[in-house]
C-alpha cells in the first residue's frame, strides 16, 4: 500500500483467458481512492484470496479481478463499522477500496489468538462454508458410508474430508503429489492416493472401495469424475463443487456420458453455490470454530508474500504447486 492511503494498486484482466493462465493476462494499475459517501468505508487489504473459480467467473478485459479479502478499515462513514475494524469483503484484487459498510463482515475475535485473521477467507470463510454445506446438505452422509473427495488437498476438499471423518465416514481422497497424499494421511483420510500415478482408476476404486461409493464430492469433473460415478452405490449422492480439470482447457475435455450411471444407480447429482446458504452462515461458523478448538479440524495455508505476486499465486492453483488455502499477504 502506498504511503498516501488515497492511492491504491489494483490488478485487472488485461487479456481474456484462453488456455493456460499466464502473467500476460493481468495488468497492475494505480488508482485514486474516492472520498467516502455516507454509509461507506475505506479498506486497506491485509490478505487476499485466490481461488479457481476466478478463472471462469466471466470477468471482461479491463475489469477488476474478483475475490475476497481480509482488510482493515482505515476510514469510515458507517457507525456500525468503526475505524481499525478487521473485516471480510468482496473487494477484488486491490490494495485499497471503498465499499458499502453493509457489504462487509466484521471478523470477530477468534477463540485462540494463534488463529490468523486470514482464516476468514479460508477454513472459516468461503472454502470452509462451501465444504460444510456442499457436503452435509447435499451428500447427507451417514456413519459408515464411503466418501470419495477429488482435489482433496485443496482449500475445500481438505475440509470436506475432515468433516466426513467427524461424521463417521470412511474417506478416500485423491490429490496430485506424494506430498499432498502424505498431508491427507495426516488429516486422517483412510485412503489417500496420487491420481497422477494411477494407471487404471476404475480398478483402483474397486480395490479401495470394494463395497462401493456412497458420496462423492467433486472438485475436478472430467473422466475422473465419470469413473467415480460408475463405481457408486445405488442411491449415492454427488455434490458438484467444481470442475478444475476443464478450466484451462481450450477444447472441452472428453468424458463418458454420465446419464447411464445416474439412471441405473438412481444417483442424486447436485450443483450448488455456497451463497445459497447465506442465511445459515452463523450456524456453519459456530460448528467449524468448535471443531477447530477440539482439534478435529485442521487447516493449511499456502501464503504468498506481496501484492505483485497475485498472478503467480493464482497460476499455481492450476499447476498444483500449492496446497491448502492459497492466500496472498500484503
Amino acid at each position: 500500500m502506498a504511503a498516501n492511503k488515497k492511492v491504491a494498486r489494483r490488478i485487472v484482466l488485461a487479456k481474456d483467458f484462453h488456455g493456460e493462465v499466464t502473467a500476460s493476462n493481468f495488468r497492475v494499475e494505480e488508482v485514486q481512492i474516492p472520498a467516502l459517501n455516507e454509509g461507506e468505508v475505506q479498506l486497506e487489504a491485509l490478505f487476499l484470496s485466490v481461488d479457481p473459480y476466478m478463472r471462469v467467473w466471466g470477468i471482461k478485459e479491463g475489469e477488476l479481478m474478483v475475490g475476497e479479502q481480509v482488510a482493515r478499515v482505515v476510514e469510515s462513514r458507517d457507525p456500525k463499522v468503526p475505524v481499525d475494524s478487521i473485516v471480510q469483503a468482496q473487494a477484488g484484487w486491490t490494495t485499497g477500496s471503498v465499499v458499502n459498510g453493509s457489504d462487509v463482515i466484521i471478523v470477530a475475535d477468534y477463540p485462540s489468538p494463534d488463529w490468523p485473521k486470514s482464516l476468514a477467507i479460508g477454513a472459516l470463510g468461503m472454502p470452509g462454508k462451501t465444504a460444510y454445506f456442499g457436503f452435509l446438505d447435499i451428500c447427507k452422509p451417514k456413519a459408515g458410508e464411503t466418501v470419495v473427495v477429488s482435489g482433496a488437498a485443496g482449500a475445500v476438499g481438505a475440509v470436506v474430508g475432515q468433516i466426513a471423518k467427524i461424521k463417521g465416514c470412511r474417506v478416500i481422497g485423491f490429490a496430485g503429489s506424494e506430498a499432498k497424499v502424505q498431508y491427507l494421511k495426516e488429516l486422517g483420510f483412510d485412503v489417500a492416493l496420487n491420481y497422477k500415478t494411477i494407471t487404471d482408476l476404475d480398478k483402483t476404486l474397486k480395490e479401495v472401495a470394494p463395497k462401493g461409493i456412497d458420496c462423492y464430492f467433486d472438485n475436478v469433473g472430467g473422466e475422473f469424475s465419470s469413473t467415480v460415478l460408475y463405481n457408486m452405490n445405488p442411491f449415492g449422492r454427488v455434490s458438484v463443487c467444481g470442475s478444475i480439470t476443464g478450466y484451462n482447457a481450450v477444447d472441452p475435455p472428453k468424458a463418458r456420458m454420465l446419464q447411464p450411471a445416474i439412471n441405473r444407480k438412481c444417483l442424486t447429482v447436485t450443483g450448488f453455490m455456497v451463497y445459497n446458504f447465506s442465511d445459515r452462515f452463523d450456524e456453519c461458523l459456530k460448528e467449524l470454530i468448535q471443531w477447530l478448538q477440539e482439534g478435529k479440524l485442521k487447516y493449511k495455508e499456502h501464503v504468498t508474500e506481496g501484492f505483485d505476486n497475485m498472478p503467480k499465486a493464482f497460476m499455481e492453483l492450476f499447476s498444483g504447486t500449492n496446497f491448502g488455502k492459497a492466500i496472498v499477504k500484503i
